[in-house]
């Protein structure tokens, strides 16, 4: 079943399979702008010789380099070479800006260029690796996942009830609309799974037992494609507007796309460097600017400008 899936700025929208919250992912982490691949040796028991697929126990082999391999390099065995940190750790850091964002990003260690480092069952976020004509292997690769699953993640999906379902699915427009890989967890009341999405406006359904439905408990729903209802969710983000000096002025307004540019309803507060406001805005781009004593400004300190439709300038504020 495929859903639209609205505009999201660049929404980590990724693959993992089933997953347990109290499991971390393996092979790497989101921070800020980059990937930080982590290879621990510790975390692996075989691999596989790459000539004639023989499988080897990790402790038959030195150690002497690292790479990362996936179908964002072509599967080189070494470009990537990773740096070592200690007897049992090596590390890569890349920019998100190097991967493209069709968001089917699956990986795999090389030890030594020739040995494939097997993900062990528990797992998470392992997938089954296949040939480039979709054949299934005996082996498995890394699958970077969507926003991350996490226990003290910033939304959390409840469905209270439905107790004799052998499965709970959550699919939405933040994973996709994946109908097999966001497993919940069952709770005494019904089922859970905590999410970390960035702020922007999410559709989602629960699929029980193979059967998609809205969200009961939630209000919001929004016509799909096929005549039905999504649930949807809108994740905001806190936003502080600053406007330095202009300590004289008598009053200072915000105005922007955020609030239809109205002149009156975001009243600033003075501080001892200026003026202040903060709100809660979805993920997006919005045009601003200030508005002191009845003259309209742009923001002094931020550098990125834009035309409106209208031909004016504004100051621009990217939520993400």
């Amino acid at each position: 079943m495929i859903k639209k899936v609205l505009h999201i700025i660049f929404i980590f929208c990724f693959i993992t399979t089933a997953f347990s919250q109290n499991n971390a992912v393996k092979g790497y982490k989101i921070e800020g702008d980059y990937i930080v691949f982590t290879f621990d040796k510790r975390d692996y028991e075989k691999a596989t010789l790459d000539k004639n697929d023989t499988r080897l126990d990790f402790s038959d082999f030195d150690i002497k380099k690292v790479v990362v391999a996936g179908n964002f390099n072509n599967w080189s065995r070494k470009k990537w070479v990773m740096k070592k940190v200690d007897d049992n750790i090596y590390q890569l850091k890349k920019k998100l800006s190097d991967f493209n964002e069709e968001f089917n990003w699956e990986f795999k260690f090389v030890v030594n260029n020739k040995l494939w480092a097997e993900p062990t069952e528990n797992t998470p976020n392992k997938i089954v690796a296949k040939t480039p004509y979709g054949l299934l292997l005996n082996s498995y690769n890394l699958k970077i996942m969507p926003n991350q699953i996490a226990e003290d993640g910033n939304t959390t999906f409840n469905l209270e009830g439905f107790k004799d379902a052998k499965e709970v699915i959550l699919s939405g427009s933040f994973n996709k609309w994946n109908e097999y890989l966001y497993k919940m967890i069952k709770t005494k009341n019904g089922w859970k799974l905590t999410l970390q999405l960035p702020p922007n406006y999410y559709e989602y359904k629960f699929i029980i037992d193979g059967k998609w439905i809205e969200d009961p408990k939630n209000p919001n729903k929004t016509l799909n494609e096929f005549n039905q209802y999504n649930s949807f969710i809108d994740i905001k983000k806190e936003v502080t507007f600053l406007l330095e000096d202009f300590k004289d002025a008598k009053e200072v307004f915000l105005a922007g796309s955020f609030n239809n540019w109205s002149e009156t309803d975001y009243v600033m507060t003075k501080t001892k460097k200026g003026w202040i406001f903060k709100t809660k805005l979805s993920g997006g781009k919005y045009h601003y600017k200030f508005i002191v004593d009845g003259k309209w400004k742009l923001d002094p300190i931020n550098p990125i400008k834009e035309y409106d439709w209208d031909g004016h300038i504004n100051s621009v504020k990217m939520v993400k």
